[in-house]
């Protein structure tokens, strides 16, 4: 294997800088979305689920669409590359028409909603993926990938908790008591962010290792590939369950402290916690290079299961200090287990060439695939069961509510945390050894 790094500091700072952009709105739609269509756009939770349903519908046709237009596409900037020149305008746009409000009937509202979020979730999937497509092409240094990966998720998870916490602040300031206002004003301004952060990714990374003769190969003779490629199986479920378990619990999480602790003002502090994150990403760095990284990964799951068996018992005894130190440990694993995903993707990517096919776009989606489904499905399972169990918007809850809210904050995250680990406890690292070894 060659050893040199390729890349220079701009490039890598560049890099890491894309998942920043798509995260500063990617993450208000993540935490905020089902909030600000029912508590201010004015949709039912029913609408709502049905919605998200929808959506999660559309991108498992999107997602390895994009991976089969990347893989099929012939430009002198490469093969992913473009696709930050290309997208990076349209889904700032949809970004910013997904949080405008018109004056229209019940049915207009939700047409409106289904024209704008169906078309922010096709686009975002367009300057995501890439992301990940490219990471495999930009060196072949295995450390120097890690590196990679792990800057990226440190500017990615910067910009989540930078959102976090001052996504409601801003609205405040913004709309000064006009929440649909407020929301407009923020998204907008994350959204000019984004697009200037995207934009300069393009201009500074390279794809520098593309072997031409397998790099566009048809559909029909990746699907094999595919089929054999186990780690690359078991990685995309994981992602999809990290996912699924993230979206219930950010979309929770307001909910809990506007109606179960009357305290909505401790929102941002509670996402401020999540800074912890950065510590588990940083922490790869040394932990992969020592035990590998299935194993660094099997530690952040154990590592978010017991933050979440924490963040339990401040619930129960209603003891904040402790729900807090919860919310700090389960973030340290939340951080080993995302910073991961790009890594572990472009082993499964570069496990791939050596069966003969480079496939990095249909590979990569996987990634957003897990994202797109499993933050779909965990808001269908959050507004469904505010359907079921009888929710008022801005009203005080019924038993039935708050009681479904505490599932969905504090149990069915630890349940998913189980799976997690059983699904990647047989995740056969052995097979990477052909990789490691440059075959």
């Amino acid at each position: 294997m060659n050893k040199t790094w390729q890349t220079k500091w701009p490039e890598r700072i560049s890099y890491g800088l894309s998942d920043a952009a798509d995260n500063l709105v990617f993450q208000v739609m993540t935490t905020y979305l089902l909030f600000f269509y029912t508590d201010v756009y004015g949709l039912t939770p029913g609408a709502v689920a049905i919605l998200f349903v929808v959506a999660r519908v559309a991108d498992v046709i999107e997602s390895p669409l994009i991976g089969l237009m990347i893989d099929h596409t012939h430009s002198k900037f490469g093969k992913s590359r473009p696709f930050f020149l290309w997208y990076a305008l349209p889904y700032v746009i949809f970004a910013i028409l997904t949080f405008v409000t018109p004056n229209f009937s019940s049915t207009g509202k939700l047409i409106w909603a289904y024209v704008t979020y169906l078309g922010l979730g096709f686009f975002y999937t367009a300057v995501n993926l890439p992301i990940t497509s490219i990471l495999p092409t930009m060196s072949q240094n295995e450390r120097e990938l890690t590196l990679l990966g792990v800057i990226r998720q440190f500017f990615g998870s910067s910009v989540q908790i930078i959102v976090a916490v001052f996504t409601l602040p801003l609205v405040a300031f913004f709309g000064r008591g006009n929440q649909q206002h407020g929301f407009l004003m923020t998204i907008t301004l994350f959204g000019v962010i984004s697009l200037i952060l995207i934009w300069n990714t393009f201009f500074h990374v390279r794809e520098r290792f593309t072997n031409k003769k397998i790099a566009h190969q048809s559909f029909k003779q990746v699907l094999p590939m595919i089929l054999k490629n186990q780690p690359w199986i078991r990685i995309s479920v994981v992602i999809l369950l990290f996912w699924l378990v993230t979206a219930i619990k950010n979309q929770t999480a307001i909910y809990y402290f506007k109606y179960t602790l009357n305290k909505e003002s401790l929102v941002p502090l509670a996402n401020g916690f999540t800074l912890a994150s950065l510590v588990g990403v940083i922490l790869i760095l040394r932990l992969s290079s020592i035990h590998g990284n299935r194993k660094t990964m099997l530690t952040g799951i154990v590592t978010a299961f017991f933050g979440q068996l924490i963040l339990a018992a401040g619930v129960y005894l209603n003891t904040l200090s402790v729900l807090f130190t919860g919310v700090v440990v389960n973030a340290i694993g939340h951080g080993m287990i995302v910073g991961l995903v790009s890594i572990m993707i472009a082993d499964t990517i570069r496990y791939g060439v050596t069966m003969g096919i480079q496939a990095e776009g249909i590979l990569a989606a996987s990634d957003n695939f897990g994202v797109n489904v499993g933050l779909g499905v965990g808001g269908l399972i959050t507004a469904g069961l505010f359907q079921l169990s009888g929710y008022v918007p801005d009203q005080a809850q019924n038993a039935a509510t708050l009681s479904m809210i505490n599932w969905n904050y504090v149990w069915i995250p630890l349940v998913i945390y189980v799976v997690m680990f059983a699904v990647l406890w047989f995740y056969d690292e052995e097979v990477m050894k052909s990789v490691k070894a440059g075959v």
